[in-house]
């Protein structure tokens, strides 16, 4: 691996070392300098352009260029004539600098050649043939390319180190804006622009008046010739596998016009290939953020739906289906409708055997060998209706809901080397609606009035039920914990059951108004609530040889089995804000007066808390230029659990895993500071983001828990004792003619007290990750990326230390060839060290070849592999809370499909 990073690296100088530099200065009449002016640079005998750049605040610019060869430089600014002229580049570098005039239109000179890259305010808009060489097939493939643009290991698109939020296809969202969805779907050769909106605002009548700085989003345009009609592609594929036969068939269908537009995306495969995961659609529903989050108050309805044990990367057998649909309306130039429907379904079974080491080894908790075998199954479906009302520029009002149900079921066969056998299955039929108003008035230039509003209803319905065997004439492992339930110990198993029902309804809504003092200062006032419900019940029983039901008396918790609980929560806030440009900074001091109350009843008894709370923040940002800034940002915050942690009869999350509420928990409070540093410059082709955090969290909830053999039950608690995290990371991206190199690093520092067996201990993680990466970047050679990902994990997990290493270097190789052959193939090797002298390693190789007569061609055929070493399982190692794992998980062995694509 070092010999081909060495050997990539003298590649890079010798092409550098060929370069000639052309610099100097872009000045307008005046003989001011203009900064962001576009310099470009193309061929004279081969007409292909070769290099462009962008002026910084300086007015300077850098080209570098071949030797010997004549070029049209072409430079252009808005409202500024465009400048051309040609150069003969020699073999010395070359120093020039550049007068640019008003436009006259009657002389203005054509633009020959289209920027690679224009910024116009807050816009950064890519031209996307300018960053294609010919092997790129989705959206993702061209934003790979695109300086200052990355796709993260989630799918994710980031920006100059932001997630981008929201995605648009002229000017409509796409799957409500929805990112992963267009990247992985939307052709390449349909994509003409690609603008990269920063400080992005929905709501124009608020952007001046609010901080939009990590608001980023994404406007894709289409080439002309796209719209009025269906584009897109359908792949038909099938192969053979052991055992199996694949399949695959994946229609990706858009039609655009002016008015509206549709687009269908599906997916039929037993191949493991996921358009969206199952957290994604959990994820997804676009745009619902509460109102109140920038107030102070988190409050957490939980998430009772199943914890699927399996990560869908990493299973045996996958099979998908997938059915979507988007549409958009411009019904009147003052009201546009929108929405979509996703189905989901997805079958998976999956294989992990790990060695687990339990926290405070001097506690006597024993190791434990687990095996298991699971068997899931989800559907999901979603429906979403927007409307959008905007009858002029003083009055905008929106109108969102979105219905969401799923039926998953879980199937389990774990054998553990403490426990025994046991059958686990896991049911639920969720549901939840939730709407969204938001109302924008404009009085004058100087008041603005907004209403936002959201409500959610939500009804849970969790089953659990476990089987485990039970000798009763003997000593099982399991005894105890059956005896503390209060089980019928004189069966040959154990056979548990618990239904469990949450419903939420949750009301949060607020009012704001902004006072427009002068153009570098504004006031803003918020009144707004917090009004939430939940109920929960659940029923702990034994089934019994003749199919009849025992409910149960524990011996410990009072012998609560039961729950009925109804929680209710208020916050009403009254909040300040101003906000004030001074030169480069821009300062927003503000505060938030909460009254609280919440309540619960349940066996009788009431549980009330109600007081007052003041919550500072602050923003600074300093603006050193156009493309660079520092963020620094305070808040504190108030936390509140949800029902089910103040519950009192017990729950079972799992047969090892048994919890009981605190009635009367109180709020937890956070103090939270970031600090943020992006700088994207065009000048010099680096890119480069930072961000460092602190929070320390006082009151926390935690968890007591006390362990009987490898089974614990879990109480919670206010920590008197603080827990504190603490995070830095960054990247920075620098080109060099036609290689880019990379570098990313996190470090990470966490602090939280836990109490086991009535004891506290501190549990200290200490995590540094490292990842450089280089990549050529030529147009009719083959491409190649390196990279090296190396990482430490350090805890201490009360008295227990751990230390996991692991460094993965990968190479990936796309090659286009003869215009009609693309290549595609990425390897990776893992290897993690246990910190014992022991080390576990594993590969990763998968390859495309795919021919297509060119690019326009209505067909292309495709043999794609995967896992071609045929290896059977990986392995991880991770920590949580109360342990420490070492997990080898079986995978899908070598699938050899092939595949037909027609574009449409």
């Amino acid at each position: 691996m070092k010999k081909i990073c060495f050997l990539l690296l003298l590649i890079a100088a010798n092409f550098s070392f060929a370069q000639v530099k052309l610099q100097g200065v872009v000045r307008d009449s005046l003989k001011q300098p203009l900064e962001l002016a576009s310099i470009v640079a193309f061929n004279q005998e081969t007409k292909a352009l070769e290099s462009y750049g962008v002026t910084n605040d300086l007015g300077k610019y850098s080209l570098s260029l071949k030797k010997n060869v004549t070029y049209k430089i072409q430079i252009s600014y808005v409202a500024m004539k465009t400048l051309e002229e040609s150069l003969v580049v020699k073999e010395v570098d070359i120093t020039k600098d550049y007068t640019l005039y008003a436009e006259n239109s009657l002389d203005a000179i054509e633009l020959i050649y289209e920027m690679p890259v224009t910024i116009k305010g807050d816009t950064v808009t890519y031209n996307a043939d300018s960053f294609q060489n010919g092997s790129e097939r989705k959206l993702e493939d061209i934003l790979a390319n695109l300086p200052g643009v990355e796709i993260n290991e989630d799918g994710q698109i980031e920006v100059e180190g932001k997630v981008v939020n929201k995605l648009m296809v002229n000017g409509k969202d796409f799957f409500d804006g929805d990112t992963k969805l267009a990247s992985k779907n939307i052709p390449a050769k349909a994509v003409d622009k690609i603008q990269v909106l920063r400080n992005y605002s929905e709501v124009g009548q608020l952007r001046g008046v609010t901080n939009n700085q990590d608001n980023v989003a994404l406007n894709i345009k289409l080439k002309e010739g796209k719209e009025n009609f269906w584009f897109g592609d359908v792949t038909v594929g099938a192969g053979s596998a052991p055992d199996k036969e694949l399949y695959l068939l994946q229609p990706k269908l858009f039609y655009y016009t002016p008015k509206y537009s549709i687009n269908f995306i599906g997916d039929l495969n037993n191949t493991g290939e996921l358009a969206l995961t199952r957290r994604d659609i959990r994820n997804f529903g676009g745009g619902f953020r509460s109102p109140s989050r920038s107030s102070g108050t988190d409050i957490n309805l939980g998430d009772n739906s199943l914890n699927f044990l399996t990560n869908q990367n990493n299973a045996v057998e996958i099979e998908n289906q997938l059915a979507s649909a988007n549409f958009s309306y411009a019904a009147n130039p003052t009201l546009d409708l929108s929405g979509f429907v996703i189905f989901n379904s997805s079958q998976i079974a999956s294989k992990e055997t790990s060695f687990v080491q339990y926290t405070n080894e001097d506690l006597g908790i024993p190791d434990e060998l687990t095996e298991q075998n699971n068997n899931e199954r989800s559907n999901q479906g979603l429906v979403k209706l927007s409307a959008s009302y905007q009858p002029n520029f003083s009055n905008q009002l929106e109108y969102d809901v979105l219905g969401r149900i799923s039926n998953d079921r879980q199937r389990q066969n774990l054998f553990s080397s403490i426990i025994g056998n046991t059958n686990q299955a896991e049911e639920v039929t969720p549901y939840n609606i939730n709407q969204s108003l938001k109302y924008y008035y404009t009085l004058d230039e100087d008041n603005i009035f907004s209403l936002e509003a959201q409500h959610l209803l939500k009804n849970e319905n969790p089953f659990y039920n476990a089987i485990l065997e039970n000798d009763p004439t003997g000593a099982d492992e399991y005894d105890a914990t059956a005896d503390n339930l209060g089980l019928n110990p004189n069966l040959d198993t154990y056979n548990i059951g618990q239904n469990r029902r949450i419903k939420s309804n949750q009301l949060d809504a607020k009012v704001d108004y902004f006072h427009i003092l002068n153009p570098r200062s504004n006031l803003n006032f918020t009144l707004g609530t917090i009004l939430s419900s939940q109920e929960f019940n659940s029923n702990l029983f034994q089934f019994l040889n003749d199919g009849t039901t025992f409910n149960p008396t524990p011996t410990i918790n009072n012998g609560l089995a039961v729950n009925d609980t109804q929680y209710n929560f208020t916050d009403f806030y009254l909040g300040a804000h101003y906000r004030w440009k001074t030169g480069k900074f821009t300062i927003t001091p503000g505060f938030s007066l909460h009254a609280y109350g919440n309540k619960n009843t349940q066996f009788g008894e009431t549980f009330k808390d109600n007081f007052l709370r003041l919550l500072p923040d602050l923003e600074t940002r300093i603006q050193f230029k156009k493309s660079e800034s520092l963020t620094l940002r305070y808040d504190m915050r108030n936390q509140f659990t949800d029902v089910t942690r103040l519950a009192q009869g017990l729950v079972l999350n799992s047969f090892n895993s048994i919890q009981s509420g605190t009635p009367d928990l109180q709020n937890a409070l956070s103090h939270n500071v970031n600090l943020i540093y992006s700088s994207f410059n065009l000048f010099n082709y680096t890119n480069v983001f930072a961000r460092a955090s602190y929070s320390n969290n006082i009151d926390q909830i935690r968890s007591s828990t006390d362990f009987e053999s490898v089974i614990r039950t879990n109480t919670f608690l206010n920590s008197a004792f603080a827990d504190e995290n603490a995070n830095i990371s960054g990247r920075i991206q620098r080109t060099f003619g036609k290689v880019r190199a990379s570098f990313n690093a996190g470090l990470n520092y966490s602090k939280f007290n836990q109490f086991i067996q009535d004891q506290r201990s501190v549990n200290e993680g200490y995590t540094q990750s490292y990842t450089p990466s280089i990549r050529t970047n030529f147009k009719v050679a083959p491409n190649v990326t390196l990279s090296y990902r190396y990482s430490i994990n350090d805890n201490n997990q009360g008295g227990r230390k751990t230390q996991f290493i692991t460094t993965s270097p990968s190479i990936d190789v796309d090659a286009y060839i003869w215009k009609s052959v693309t290549f595609r193939t990425n390897y990776s090797y893992t290897n993690q060290n246990i910190g014992n002298g022991q080390s576990q390693s594993f590969q990763n190789w998968d390859a495309r070849l795919s021919y297509r007569k060119d690019r326009d061609a209505k067909f292309e055929y495709e043999i794609n592999a995967t896992n071609l070493l045929n290896i059977a399982s990986q392995v991880t190692n991770r920590v949580n809370n109360i342990s420490a794992f070492t997990s080898e998980t079986f995978i899908q062995p070598r699938f050899v499909t092939f595949r037909v694509v027609y574009s449409l």
